[in-house]
């Protein structure tokens, strides 16, 4: 009774944090609208403003701390929002191109062949781990600017948060939309209403300069071009999170690529008006470039006061848009992770739904990764961005490249026709020549930005992301070529079917005579092979007791003791079997394994479990076949054992 209290006890836990677990046919109707869709994911994309502004100012301060050097951040603002404008006419070309999302990845192995395929998923796959380690950073990193004395504890604080984030996802994307519609809107709400009283301050000359700033460490730099592109690459930040759209286009209501479309330009409508009002305000004010304080922060102090619930306002607001941008990753990443999983390119488990018709195991995976980078990066938002914006801008140039080579396949198609194509339906487009511009124009830019970030942040950590792609690419194919392996051992076609009976002999392994051996022998006997038991005698003591107990309670049956004179368990019995099958070599050897099975974890850890070490020494042998035949204790009412016929 106590354990089935334990086991409701847990139940019950379970629907508490993860929700009812939902029927697969309800699948269907887990999808989203647009305002829930625009939370889900373009929450990514709408918090690169908060930092975006702040990255071009620290590059620039490099230069000095001069107006005329960081007035530059306005040209290079508008020259990064028309970037984002190009990139975003570019996907939403893709949403309506392959409606079954995927975005770069379906793209890349559509057009260009597996090796980009490959190289696309491992750079979003990055880039979607590096999405929750830098805006959890980032949020936390709002948080104590206004609470100073919760800065020792950002890491605790960015680990707490993405155990709660990853909770509400397991729970569904329906439900983790609604949940983080919330903070999403509120600070789309009071960033607009910070910028026009910004602005109106500014007009009627209410605004003054922010003062009490602790700027950062400038540099002796001379302001050259190549300082203006790394500030332009790092304002380029803005530009992630464009593609989740394109790759979760599945999660819409239909009509899906309508609905993703629309959702796409209203999300780049709103970041392109933020980025540039928060750049333009920040400017007016002065704001700089600080280790201590952000320019958000600056921003709100400047424009509502220091302490005003306005200004404090603005920070929570900040801070949760940030600390939610992570559920756009939770969004994409389980669903790329199944798309290669289902090629072959990763484990098979990545394609597993949950009880809430969730990828479980992707949700698992990217947390797991995303805490460790948190831990090592020491949640700062300055190490993680050179890690993260590389896997973002060669994603963008791979997707926007096979884009180019997908418009020039349909301009070839005669008008009228449709082709099936791998991935879609292809249409000629009469407009093909210019959406292939649109797309070819975006691709350089994002690849001269990738180039810049990758060697003006190299040692600053860029290296370990133009290590880690590669590797992680000759990773998939080693799993790809494992699954292609073991398909073709699987695979029947070529080779003779022969169904014959061969002799099987079963092998009961004895450690003591119990109820467990009685329920094993009873097993045996069910079988109806000829059967006998094996005790290793580990303990030379224990021999003859077990040999007596046997003759005693079972007395039917052979018992071969086998000698283990150096306490080993696996090696003597491979060695037995491998006799066995010497002198029959045409039969099968039947394996039963009993082992106790306790009502919990703690408890199932004070026995030996010995079982799982047989399963892994036999494993690699042939014509071998091993029955785990489990013991419950908590029943232990001896009518369960059945007297041997």
């Amino acid at each position: 009774m106590a354990s089935d209290k334990n086991n409701e006890s847990h139940f019950s836990l379970s629907r508490v944090l993860f929700g009812k677990p939902l029927a697969t046919t309800a699948l269907p109707h887990q999808t989203v609208s647009r305002p829930i869709g625009l939370a889900v994911f373009a929450s990514d994309a709408l918090s690169s403003t908060a930092y975006a502004t702040e990255e071009i100012l620290i590059i620039l301060a490099l230069a000095g701390l001069g107006a005329s050097t960081l007035g530059l951040s306005i040209p290079i603002a508008i020259a990064i929002a028309i970037l984002l404008i190009v990139v975003t006419i570019s996907y939403r070309q893709t949403i309506y191109a392959y409606p079954n999302g995927g975005g770069a990845y379906i793209v890349a192995r559509d057009n260009l062949g597996e090796l980009p395929a490959q190289i696309a998923g491992a750079a979003l796959l990055t880039d979607y781990i590096l999405t929750v380690a830098v805006s959890v950073s980032s949020g936390v990193a709002q948080i104590t600017s206004g609470i100073p004395d919760l800065l020792p504890y950002r890491v605790e604080m960015a680990l707490v948060v993405i155990a709660f984030i990853t909770i509400v996802n397991l729970r569904g994307v329906r439900e983790s939309g609604r949940i983080f519609a919330v903070p999403t809107y509120f600070f789309i709400g009071i960033m607009f209403i910070t910028l026009i009283v910004g602005f109106i301050r500014q007009l009627t000359g209410n605004l003054s300069d922010v003062t009490g700033v602790e700027p950062v460490h400038t540099g002796t730099q001379a302001l050259t071009l190549f300082l203006v592109l790394r500030a332009f690459s790092s304002g380029s930040a803005a530009l992630t999170g464009i593609e989740a759209i394109s790759n979760g286009i599945t999660a819409f209501k239909e009509p899906r690529s309508r609905n993703a479309a629309i959702t796409l330009m209203w999300m780049s409508g709103i970041l392109v008006t933020l980025f540039l009002s928060i750049t333009l305000l920040s400017r007016a004010i002065h704001a700089i470039p600080s280790e201590t304080e952000t320019v958000i922060s600056q921003l709100g102090r400047t424009v509502y006061g220091d302490g005003s619930i306005l200004y404090a306002a603005t920070l929570v607001g900040t801070a949760l848009i940030l600390l939610m941008a992570a559920n756009t990753s939770y969004a994409d990443f389980p669903r790329l992770a199944a798309l290669a999983a289902g090629d072959g390119f990763l484990p098979r488990q990545l394609t597993f739904r949950g009880g809430r018709l969730v990828f479980s195991w992707g949700i698992m995976m990217l947390a797991l990764f995303a805490s460790l980078l948190v831990i090592v990066g020491d949640a700062r938002t300055n190490a993680l961005i050179p890690l993260y914006a590389i896997g973002v801008f060669l994603s963008f140039t791979i997707s926007q490249t096979g884009m180019v080579i997908h418009m020039r396949r349909v301009g070839r198609i005669p008008p009228g026709e449709k082709v099936q194509g791998r991935e879609t339906i292809l249409e000629y487009d009469s407009r093909w020549k210019t959406k292939s511009f649109i797309s070819g124009f975006g691709a350089v830019c994002t690849f001269i930005v990738m180039m810049v970030f990758a060697i003006t942040k190299f040692t600053s950590g860029a290296w370990f992301v133009i290590v880690l792609i590669p590797s992680l690419v000759f990773i998939f194919f080693r799993i790809h070529s494992h699954y292609k392996r073991v398909a073709r051992a699987l695979s029947l076609q070529g080779k003779p079917v022969e169904i014959k009976r061969r002799l099987v002999q079963t092998i009961i392994l004895v450690d003591d005579v119990h109820a467990e051996t009685v329920r094993m022998v009873n097993f045996a006997k069910s079988v109806g092979d000829p059967w006998h038991a094996v005790h290793i005698g580990v303990n030379p003591d224990k021999i003859e007791v077990v040999k007596a107990k046997w003759q005693e309670r079972i007395g039917e049956g052979e018992m071969v003791i086998i000698p283990s004179p150096y306490r080993l368990l696996a090696e003597p019995l491979r060695e037995y079997i491998e006799q066995l099958q010497a002198e029959q070599p045409d039969s099968f050897i039947h394996i039963i394994l009993g082992h106790l099975a306790m009502p919990n974890f703690w408890e199932q850890a004070l026995h030996q479990n010995t079982a799982l070490i047989f399963n892994l020494a036999l494993a690699g042998m042939e014509n071998i076949a091993v029955t785990a035949v489990p013991y419950q204790i908590q029943d232990p009412d001896p009518k369960d054992i059945i007297d041997i016929a």
